[in-house]
């Protein structure tokens, strides 16, 4: 018997939780199509704002969250360091690449530039995974949370490297084919195209054999060791590609602001990256990228809100713990299961009208 049988033996025990396995991408679903038509031909119906400030930082913000998704959703494992890991790979484009601070920049081609970032963060996301995988629950959330704080410190801090807390400013993007891949609609694209990648990638993983013994480990990690899988590798495995899917992401938003600083990998950010993806919905890949629409709607159109109100704009988190605490509390999935318990409702609402038309 191979292990990937045993690895879909080990998923389907009674005591299973209650986060299902997902199959392909549902392409036969109109829904799904027509949300993939809007989102292509959306630089023909959004002006430069709602393009970038809106859906390409919604994509972006999505893809990190997916990369918690993945470790979360599929291997039980809540990492708050995704973020940081984004956060390590632009600060290696603008360090490795061409930016205004000439002293600290290398000044390398950004088709050298960026491989070495994804390498480099992709190695530091694995060996913070390493260590995170020798604990459970509780004490890894803390690692993880700690790993990311001692970045954020250490960036603020050092000069010679990270420029303190001053951070990297007019970090260079691509430019060629005769393209400037930083215009509005070129970057739209990649960033889209990008986003859908990683998006499949996971699809993929969580039905291929080994996003399915990651979820026996996620459910049963002694019975899949019983099988003869090595639980802590496959935990690290997920950890290293959730990194790179983190890296991906922390490439387009240096590109996207043109500059990096310790704000953007504070505590406070990944913690948001937390809520994003508790939002949408843990236990699937389409769920993070729902989170970061609302996160971006209400960080973008609250604060102007408030402020015309006369508070205090920062309050807009107060807008989105409420959220957070009100999905919370009425699903364990976030809008994506609101969303399905509605359809169940309205499902058994048609079924019973049809049932007693029939009986009648």
């Amino acid at each position: 018997m191979s292990l990937a049988h045993d690895a879909q033996i080990a998923v389907r025990p009674a005591a299973v939780s209650q986060r299902p396995t997902r199959t392909w991408p549902e392409v036969n679903n109109p829904a799904a199509w027509i949300v993939a038509a809007i989102l292509l031909i959306m630089p023909l119906i959004a002006n430069g704002f709602f393009l970038i400030e809106i859906f390409a930082s919604t994509l972006i913000l999505g893809t990190i969250a997916l990369s918690l998704m993945f470790l979360a959703g599929y291997g039980g494992m809540v990492s708050l360091m995704q973020l940081t890991i984004a956060g390590f790979s632009a600060y290696m484009v603008a360090v490795f690449g061409v930016s205004g601070n000439a002293n600290i920049s290398l000044g390398w081609p950004w088709w050298l530039a960026v491989p070495m970032a994804l390498a480099l963060a992709t190695a530091f996301g694995t060996l913070g995974g390493a260590l995170a995988v020798r604990t459970e629950g509780i004490y890894t959330i803390m690692i993880t949370l700690a790993i990311g704080a001692a970045f954020y410190y250490f960036t603020n801090q050092n000069w010679a490297i990270f420029n303190g807390h001053t951070g990297i400013n007019t970090v260079a993007t691509p430019h060629f084919w005769g393209v400037n891949w930083r215009a509005d609609i070129p970057f739209y694209y990649i960033v889209l195209a990008v986003a859908a990648l990683c998006y499949f990638a996971v699809e993929y993983l969580s039905r291929a054999p080994f996003g399915l013994a990651l979820q026996g480990v996620r459910d049963n990690p002694r019975r899949m060791a019983a099988l003869g899988f090595n639980v802590n590798a496959h935990r690290v495995a997920a950890y290293a590609f959730a990194s790179f899917v983190a890296a991906l992401a922390g490439v387009l938003q240096v590109w996207n602001y043109r500059q990096i600083s310790p704000g953007s990998v504070s505590v406070g950010a990944c913690i948001d990256v937390l809520i994003i993806a508790v939002v949408g919905g843990i236990t699937r890949p389409i769920g993070p990228f729902i989170g970061a629409l609302i996160f971006v709607l209400l960080r973008t159109f609250a604060l102007d809100f408030l402020v015309r109100l006369g508070l205090d704009g920062n309050r807009f988190r107060l807008l989105i713990g409420l959220g957070f605490l009100a999905i919370v509390f009425w699903s364990s999935d976030g809008v994506i299961g609101l969303w399905q318990r509605w359809r169940q409702r309205q499902r058994r609402g048609a079924d019973s009208t049809g049932g007693g038309r029939s009986h009648g």
